[in-house]
């Protein structure tokens, strides 16, 4: 495939942390060193880390970044070709066997190669991400892929490796400017390690104080300093107790906008209490939580809080 432009990538690792800044993405060091050397390197890029921390987030600030479309392929359980890279769209070719019928011009030779084209197939996400002539390419982003069966893992191997689908019917589709390719991973099961191979790789791990502050006062700039390091310092103890599942930085967002849209600039325990759905979606968890034990991890945010505006002030 021919015309398709290259993109304008950032020059410096210390650049693509400005652009996507201004994104409201906030990316460490390391991770903007694996997104830098996945864009130079024109390689995929494998995320790993727990839900929330940020991973499906990186495809879509780089997208805005960069000035180009995000193509999202949401992996699931029983993912196939079908609805991840083509399909023939039988209802339309029917209608034109039926028309061929009508006019007496129906041939069985004939008849294959008119309805085995490009004007009867339909693209799905990976096919689209190849197809950009003329265009920037695209960010591609596949999501979860750790949802998919093993055989659908088999499938990427010849795109990630050579970008590159084939189609029985048509021949290979090759890209003309490989897409920026995204692969993330919640790890509910191991990915094979021959897809890995053909990628980049960076564990997120859960941010920081500093980090997660810097999250929230870039996402939710309408909570106050005092909200948003309270906010950050209660997570960030909840995160060290014993949990089925740990609120992840798309909670901890969430609860601070929540706090703003009750008109709340500090915390205390019955605002927590009452809003901690928001951070943990097991109802054992909750109950976990409730009670004494809130009281205990406010009582430390506090203080890690009250530490924090110390040592601003000096």
């Amino acid at each position: 495939m021919a015309g398709a432009h290259t993109l304008t990538l950032p020059e410096s690792v210390d650049e693509l942390q400005q652009v996507l800044a201004r994104q409201q993405y906030v990316a460490d060091r390391a991770l903007s060193v694996s997104i830098y050397l996945a864009l130079r390197l024109k390689r995929p890029l494998f995320l790993e880390g727990e839900a929330g921390v940020g991973k499906t987030e990186v495809a879509k600030a780089l997208a805005a970044a960069l000035g180009t479309e995000l193509i999202r392929l949401q992996c699931y359980e029983g993912l196939d070709i079908g609805h991840a890279v083509y399909e023939w769209n039988y209802p339309r070719q029917l209608l034109e066997i039926r028309l061929l019928e009508a006019t007496h011009a129906l041939d069985r030779e004939t008849a294959t190669r008119q309805l085995f084209t490009e004007e009867f197939l339909i693209k799905r996400p990976l096919l689209r991400a190849l197809e950009q002539a003329g265009e920037q390419p695209p960010v591609l982003l596949i999501d979860e892929i750790d949802r998919a069966d093993e055989e659908f893992e088999g499938y990427l191997l010849e795109l990630l490796s050579d970008f590159q689908i084939t189609i029985p019917e048509l021949g290979t589709i090759r890209a003309a400017e490989p897409p920026v390719v995204i692969i993330t991973s919640n790890r509910t099961r191991e990915v094979h390690d021959a897809l890995k191979r053909r990628c980049l790789y960076c564990w997120i791990e859960y941010p920081d104080f500093e980090k997660e502050y810097r999250i929230v006062t870039s996402k939710v700039p309408q909570a106050s300093e005092r909200l948003a390091e309270q906010v950050t310092a209660f997570v960030q103890e909840l995160r060290t107790t014993d949990l089925y599942k740990a609120a992840g930085v798309s909670e901890t967002l969430d609860w601070a906008a929540a706090l703003v849209a009750m008109n709340r600039d500090a915390l205390d325990a019955p605002i927590v209490e009452e809003t901690l759905g928001i951070l943990l979606k097991h109802q054992e968890d909750i109950q976990s939580v409730r009670g004494e034990r809130i009281q205990t991890l406010l009582g430390r945010a506090l203080m890690r809080d009250a530490g924090t505006r110390r040592e601003t002030r000096s």
